[in-house]
């Protein structure tokens, strides 16, 4: 699977929301940062699939290899 940049942001009511600006649309949401990467990878994986199966072009991912970062605001 390619490798997509993502953003995660705390919730308002607790939890991580993890977006893929990428993929229009393609939006989850998990109680840890951990549960919220894994929701996302499966978001990813059902939003490519749905873009194959319709015809549509797929966004290319990253061409660099990248690391998870953590950025905490103070």
């Amino acid at each position: 699977m390619a490798k997509y940049v993502v953003y995660i942001q705390p919730a308002e009511e607790g939890g991580y929301v993890v977006t893929c600006p990428a993929l229009p649309g393609c939006v989850t949401q998990g109680e840890s940062i951990d549960e919220a990467l894994e929701m996302i990878r499966d978001a990813i994986e059902g939003y490519i699939e749905s873009l194959r199966a319709h015809g549509d072009p797929v966004p290319p991912g990253l061409t660099e290899d990248v690391e998870r970062v953590e950025v905490v605001a103070v």
